[in-house]
């Protein structure tokens, strides 16, 4: 992994700075556009519906104790996913491991939809989680490879569109389904949608690697692939550990921490860990960005019906505000003229984050009303809309053409690992601040809640994301 100067990581050059394609959806690249926003979309509509109905799966397969693992187990086995990812599509192009990645998300979805144990769904989630990781990584070398540099803002800020609707229908249609027809029915139905962005963008995508052949055929890298299987091995038992929280989990936590931590600095781009100036910066904020929000997400419909006493699914509509803003936020950064202002973007948008996370653990307070929570998740859902968008433009322009699929799975990979360290050490807060477990919670033997373990988490969350404030002036390198 190499920083680059800025460049576009599309090989063929465009005469006199046009594009005979048009915009994203002219024709040159409708057919790709559309096709590669309905896998999102689908993603998307599959990560809002399972949050409505993990609740319910869990207490109909008596494993309301491995809850926190069905989320856990997705991006442990992402973080081995996207390293692979990165080094076949850098090695074969995106298409195999891309279409490759769509079966097996599929197939995890039908192995939980059918399991009649919470082990065999635990199973089914992390397989979609190895799913998952081939699919992102590839999708972002699809837009560093097919689109010019002037249309990426415009991929990606398409790419945060896609999480508009299933933002709002996902909890009403998922909470609909497991009412009426159960939970399965929820992971079960999806595969199904997966067919129409395979027929929509295969022509296209299979034109795209004519057009831009891959650039190197080395083998695979042992190595790095050795140290993604130590990575999701380690972030497993500091979770495991961390669950535990006495002497019998000290151990599994000590091995974990010595596998993950020589893993994290063997893949990641050098001193990404010491905040370096360019794109070790861009791919550590990415992390931070992704913990500090999704962390804090993870908490807010819990603290919503053991503090407000809000129904599962008005508790999950809390934060359908921030999808939608999220979109705004993204379309925001891609307007023309923006580019001059990309670090400040970025800046903003963790300013904006960490003032949503304070600002939703105001309804702790009985006299601020439940709809505040709603609105700073609105604000918050800017912020990231900036961040994130923004530390993916930098991320490819910093790229060179041969090292984009490594560097879109260092990116992934921070995202990943900002999801599991910082929700695993919520997840250790509030069982250590009195709130409870998420079992007592979910089956009312209990408050399953406690003020101080939510504002403890959010308080943390949004210090995490003040401290991406204070990091993002890092992203140019010196001239």
């Amino acid at each position: 992994m190499t920083t680059a100067s800025p460049t576009s990581v599309d090989s063929t050059p465009i005469p006199d700075g046009t594009d005979p394609g048009g915009g994203v959806l002219g024709a040159r690249y409708r057919a790709l556009t559309l096709g590669i926003v309905s896998v999102v979309l689908v993603i998307a509509f599959e990560a809002t519906a399972v949050n409505t109905a993990m609740p319910t799966a869990a207490r109909q397969l008596n494993g309301l104790g491995l809850y926190a693992f069905a989320f856990s187990g997705y991006f442990t086995t992402t973080l081995f996913a996207l390293v692979v990812s990165g080094q076949w599509c850098d090695r074969r192009g995106p298409l195999r491991p891309l279409f490759t990645g769509i079966a097996v998300f599929g197939a995890g979805l039908v192995v939980a939809g059918t399991a009649p144990g919470m082990w065999v769904f635990v199973a089914g989630r992390a397989i979609q989680g190895l799913g998952g990781g081939l699919v992102i990584v590839a999708l972002y070398v699809v837009v560093g490879r097919a689109y010019p540099e002037r249309l990426r803002p415009s991929v990606f800020a398409a790419f945060s569109s896609a999480w508009v609707l299933p933002s709002i229908v996902g909890p009403l249609v998922s909470g609909a389904v497991t009412q009426h027809l159960g939970w399965r029915w929820v992971f079960l139905a999806v595969p199904v949608l997966i067919l129409l962005p395979l027929a929509v963008m295969g022509p296209a995508l299979a034109r795209s690697e004519q057009e831009h052949p891959v650039l190197r055929g080395a083998d695979f890298d042992r190595r790095r692939t050795l140290l993604a299987a130590m990575a999701a091995v380690g972030a497993g038992l500091l979770q495991y550990a961390g669950q535990r929280r006495d002497l019998v989990g000290l151990l599994p936590g000590i091995a974990g921490a010595a596998l993950l931590v020589p893993a994290v600095l063997g893949l990641l781009p050098k001193r990404t860990l010491r905040a370096g100036r360019g794109l070790p910066t861009v791919i550590l904020l990415r992390g931070v960005a992704a913990g500090a929000f999704f962390a804090a997400e993870a908490f807010i419909p819990l603290m919503m019906t053991t503090e407000r006493d809000l129904s599962p699914t008005l508790a999950g509509l809390t934060l359908t505000s921030g999808g939608l803003s999220w979109a705004l936020g993204s379309w925001l950064q891609g307007r023309p003229g923006a580019e001059r202002y990309r670090g400040a973007m970025i800046r903003g948008g963790f300013v904006l984050t960490a003032v949503a996370i304070a600002g939703a653990a105001l309804v702790l307070v009985p006299a601020v009303p439940s709809w505040t929570a709603s609105v700073a998740w609105g604000v918050g859902g800017v912020g990231m809309g900036l961040t994130v968008a923004s530390v993916s433009v930098l991320m490819m322009r910093l790229s060179a053409p041969e090292d984009a699929g490594a560097n879109s799975a260092a990116l992934q990979m921070s995202d990943a690992l900002g999801n599991v360290l910082l929700t695993g050490l919520a997840g250790v807060l509030f069982a250590a601040l009195g709130g409870g477990s998420l079992a007592a919670a979910h089956e009312g033997a209990g408050d399953g809640g406690s003020p101080a373990a939510f504002a403890v988490i959010l308080l943390v969350m949004a210090s995490v994301a003040v401290l991406g404030a204070l990091l993002s002036g890092r992203v140019r390198a010196r001239a």
